[in-house]
């Protein structure tokens, strides 16, 4: 999910900086666009060093002649691409110029390119706000369904009191998260999350390993984060981008993974098990290349188990498992949903096309002692949110338990 920021000339500025990291930190995206106003408050720099994006401060690149082509159409990009326009702070006259569709820079010519959401919080001097000219501008847009989240009253950098002052960067960040629908149904959860596959050395050059891409346990971890939870990522070797806003707990071996979830398993009020973890390892690993023979025969031997020690070592975590299968699927996952203590486990036939493994798209059936719910196939993430409903149905059942 991702927002433009457009940050307008005005001594609250600065607080932008904080606005991007809480949004950073609900897994939303930001790009900032700055007035050129706001940039005599504001660095560029300070935005994309926070935000990790480009910074946008006009419609054309500036030092050439020629305009960029790219640049000069960039706005039209940037208006397909976003969920949502936020603009704070947004002063009396970027509030004039949406209510009046004058398009004379960047961030006005996005508002006029947009069909996303719009958020505005202005910030001004309490004479400014309480002008007419600026309310009849307010009620403009409020009547074409831009959210305005008011300023508050209190002492104001020009030394006048009364209201103008940008509203709280919380309460503007929960504006924002209300229009896109953003729940936070898992603040005050810390979800600990496995994903991905694990390598068992056979010498320093050879493995075993499976197919998991990372795929599911990473859309569980970007929902989760998304939802309000503080989320620790156990991750084995994927190809992937980390979730925003996510701890990443880097692993290769299955006994890595257990050392990682046994250190960190005691933060956790909800443990997801989506990694799939090597059932065994070779008993003994080479130092050196072993060398082609025409037979070769590898001893193996069982890894941990960490989902049945978790749930021998509960402490009133939610602990949800996941049983990738290929024949008997439901029967073979209710036997480990019960021989293992879980409280939910994910089953999957990975033997179905295009669905499973290396995919973007899941087919799943969600198993509880007293619930079955299948679930068609669909995005990761879409079957990631379904999981964390059955999170949160748990949870309300049975709530998490005080550990000392």
């Amino acid at each position: 999910m991702k927002i433009a920021l457009g940050v307008s000339g005005g001594i609250a500025a600065y607080k932008a900086a904080e606005i991007v990291r809480l949004l950073q930190d609900r897994g939303v995206r930001v790009q900032v666009v700055m007035t050129r106003a706001a940039q005599e408050f504001v660095r560029p720099l300070t935005f994309a060093a926070l935000s990790g994006e480009k910074v946008i401060t006009g419609l054309f690149e500036s030092g050439s002649e020629q305009p960029n082509v790219d640049s000069a159409v960039e706005h039209i990009s940037v208006a397909q691409g976003i969920d949502a326009l936020l603009v704070a702070p947004a002063t009396a006259d970027i509030v004039a110029k949406f209510a009046h569709g004058l398009a004379d820079n960047f961030l006005t010519t996005l508002y006029i390119a947009t069909k996303a959401p719009v958020i505005i919080a202005p910030a001004m001097n309490v004479n400014m706000w309480e002008h007419p000219a600026t309310q009849a501008n307010l009620e403009i847009l409020r009547k074409r369904g831009v959210t305005i989240v008011d300023p508050e009253s209190g002492y104001l950098a020009c030394g006048m009191t009364g209201a103008g002052r940008l509203a709280a960067n919380e309460a503007i960040v929960d504006a924002v998260l209300r229009t896109l629908n953003v729940v936070q149904d898992l603040a005050g959860e810390t979800v600990l999350i496995t994903a991905g596959p694990t390598r068992e050395p056979i010498d320093p050059v050879r493995y075993l390993t499976n197919r998991s891409s990372g795929k599911m346990g990473y859309a569980l971890a970007d929902a989760a984060a998304r939802r309000g939870a503080k989320v620790i990522l156990v991750s084995g070797p994927v190809a992937l981008q980390p979730p925003t806003g996510v701890e990443i707990v880097g692993v290769e071996t299955a006994a890595e993974m257990h050392d990682a979830v046994m250190t960190r398993r005691g933060e956790a009020t909800v443990v997801i098990k989506a990694a799939a973890v090597a059932d065994y390892r070779p008993k003994v690993v080479s130092s050196q290349k072993m060398k082609r023979h025409a037979e070769f025969a590898l001893e193996l031997v069982p890894t941990s188990d960490i989902a049945a020690e978790l749930a021998d070592r509960k402490q009133g975590q939610l602990l949800i498992g996941f049983a990738a299968e290929t024949e008997n699927v439901l029967e073979n996952a209710r036997q480990k949903l019960l021989a293992k203590g879980l409280d939910a486990i994910v089953a999957n036939d990975v033997s179905q096309p295009g669905v499973g493994f290396d995919s973007d798209r899941n087919a799943v059936t969600i198993i509880t002692p007293t619930e079955v719910l299948d679930i068609p196939a669909s995005t990761k993430w879409d079957v990631a949110q379904k999981i964390l409903d059955t999170v949160r149905k748990i949870r309300e059942q049975r709530p998490a338990k005080v550990r000392s």
